[in-house]
């Protein structure tokens, strides 16, 4: 079911924590000739991937492609995103990608919401967290998602920074931001607060599970703790964090607050700066998010040099492990040795490694390491060429281990990269293309800090320093 996609992210792995720790700090090379030529080519086709396969009537995005899926609303926060990035970079002229996103904003102002069981779009301001691509009503069962609302919500707040012009159009986009940002109804989504639910389903009504200790969720309270009209208490970012010791620890040579997968490291910080800012947590550890982030990165690729479970392929150059495709839940004996291989599930060190990476991992956290990811790019396009790189950049995901002799469930095996996925994941790409960007030109981050809604929410908060102390 589709549903499980969400828990499996957010709820089951948090037990499964593997601590990591703090090593010293690497000052990133100079960067060798071409590294921006490659930069420019991944970033190109992975910006391409929403232009081209997002439903232009409505601003629906794929969850995936080429496989026929239903829309992540998550992946359509994504996809606002991108496109000024593409008007920045040259790829779409600054009229069409206004206009896109005006699209999308009018589709989701629109849109039925309401608590009746289909035909609705969303409530209370929340949307299901998958959409029928033509319709955009709810799809089959699925939840009411607060993070995927926020995801979403993410990429409404950036494009209403980024698109400042004074034209009727701007105007209009600016507007219709502000009312979608306007009408999420945050302290509904909180029947035990001050903590904030995972969901809500007009058949059984909330989830069981609450956002509480560290992962992707760090936007879902900043934006609930900025919102102009329905402000959560500051105690939800204490709940959300008082978990944090748990989780805090060392492996692989690192210190550092842990999330297996390396998304719940990346998807905050695509549009926060966490650069110098510290909640009370963070100062009391002398760190700040980025810096956590950036140990989490380095500690999983130590951990692929030294590949406990002896799976092929990894190394210093090729790693990263995250939530992504896989072959399919199955057990095979590979080489004398039963291996367990899984299907779609959130991966990380000693959790769920099944030898499938996704270079989704090790891209998206270019900013963090970019001395360690650029020669990681390089050596996948060098080693695996199109077998995983192909019209809209890296495949979701592959694995080496897979045998040639055992049938997938999806993707195919193919001669030197044994299995290789044949879907483009939304949720992927998207810190694939804004990452590179943060790298390359800090855009994202630039125009969120200028945005007095975030700033209100890591204030609320209890972030302090850095770039906040400046006059936007």
């Amino acid at each position: 079911m589709a549903s499980e996609r969400r828990t499996l992210v957010a709820v089951a792995l948090i037990a499964a924590l593997a601590a990591c720790a703090s090593g010293p700090s690497h000052a990133p090379s100079a960067k060798p000739a071409g590294d921006e030529a490659v930069l420019e080519d991944l970033e190109r086709r992975t910006f391409d991937f929403f232009w081209a396969t997002t439903n232009p009537s409505n601003g629906l995005v794929p969850d995936r492609y080429p496989t026929p899926a239903f829309s992540s609303i998550a992946a359509v926060g994504f996809g606002l995103t991108a496109y000024p990035i593409g008007v920045e970079r040259g790829y779409v002229t600054r009229a069409a990608a206004r206009d896109r996103v005006l699209t999308t904003l009018r589709f989701f102002r629109d849109a039925p919401q309401g608590d009746a069981v289909h035909g609705m779009t969303g409530y209370k301001g929340f949307y299901y967290h998958f959409l029928d691509m033509k319709t955009g009503e709810r799809y089959r069962d699925i939840e009411l998602s607060s993070v995927d609302t926020a995801l979403l919500m993410a990429g409404v707040l950036f494009c209403r920074e980024y698109f400042a012009g004074t034209d009727p159009a701007e105007t209009e986009l600016r507007q219709i931001a502000d009312l979608l940002l306007a009408r999420v109804e945050w302290t509904w989504m909180q029947p035990r607060a001050p903590a904030i639910a995972m969901g809500w389903q007009p058949e059984q009504g909330f989830l069981s599970h609450d956002w509480i200790g560290y992962n992707e969720a760090m936007i879902v309270i900043l934006i609930a703790l900025g919102s102009p009209t329905s402000a959560v208490e500051p105690a939800a970012w204490t709940r959300w964090s008082a978990d944090y010791d748990k989780t805090f620890g060392t492996s692989f040579g690192q210190r550092h607050l842990a999330f297996p997968p390396l998304f719940g490291h990346q998807y905050s910080h695509m549009w926060v700066d966490f650069r110098g800012i510290r909640d009370p947590y963070m100062r009391a550890h002398e760190l700040d998010y980025f810096e956590n982030s950036r140990r989490a990165t380095l500690a999983q690729q130590a951990y692929a040099v030294a590949n406990p479970a002896g799976w092929n392929g990894y190394g210093a150059d090729v790693w990263g492990l995250t939530a992504c495709d896989g072959p399919g839940d199955m057990t095979l004996t590979v080489d004398g040795k039963l291996r367990e291989f899984h299907g779609y599930t959130a991966r990380g060190p000693a959790s769920n490694d099944d030898g499938t990476l996704a270079p989704t991992a090790m891209i998206s956290s270019l900013p963090f390491a970019p001395e360690i990811v650029i020669p990681g790019i390089r050596e996948l396009q060098r080693r695996y060429g199109e077998q995983i790189y192909r019209q809209y950049g890296f495949v979701d995901a592959f694995n080496p281990t897979f045998p040639a002799t055992a049938r997938p469930v999806i993707g195919s095996v193919m001669p030197g990269a044994g299995w290789v996925d044949v879907d483009y994941l939304g949720i992927d790409q998207g810190p694939i293309v804004g990452m590179i960007e943060n790298h390359r030109s800090q855009l994202i981050w630039k125009v969120m800090s200028k945005s007095a809604y975030l700033r209100r929410g890591l204030s609320r908060a209890g972030f302090t320093g850095g770039w906040l102390e400046a006059q936007p």
